[in-house]
């Protein structure tokens, strides 16, 4: 069963840190991209964060460059995001995915360049 399963969301105060980490289970997961993606209550899902399958290019948004960081670690199937500096305009559902293209050096940050897709963990934050 192909599973993308995020975990670490939750409740903080504007300026706390969350770490969220996206585990993956039946897919290939060292061969591809990673990327995470977030959607507000009546927004658009929109990119995050990306990351290249050796971890050697990672992308930012530019509302959350400098205050995150995209890691992945492959023996243990595991892509994670540090977000500090937390505003209330980060509240969203967060969203793990795969790219699609294996081998790939780089990472897509829009959401048609992926493939498999978790079923996100909420993060809110209060001011």
């Amino acid at each position: 069963q192909v599973q993308l399963v995020e975990s670490g969301g939750g409740l903080v105060q504007a300026g706390g840190s969350l770490r969220l980490s996206c585990v993956a289970s039946g897919l290939s997961f060292s061969g591809y991209a990673m990327g995470w993606f977030r959607q507000a209550p009546g927004k658009e899902r929109e990119f995050v964060a990306a990351i290249s399958w050796n971890s050697g290019r990672t992308y930012y948004a530019d509302s959350v460059k400098g205050r995150c960081a995209i890691s992945r670690d492959n023996a243990k199937n595991t892509v994670y995001l540090q977000m500090n500096s937390l505003k209330p305009e980060d509240t969203a559902v967060y969203f793990c995915a795969r790219g699609h293209s294996r081998w790939y050096l780089g990472a897509r940050t829009d959401s048609s360049g992926y493939d498999y897709w978790g079923q996100g963990t909420q993060v809110t934050v209060s001011s």
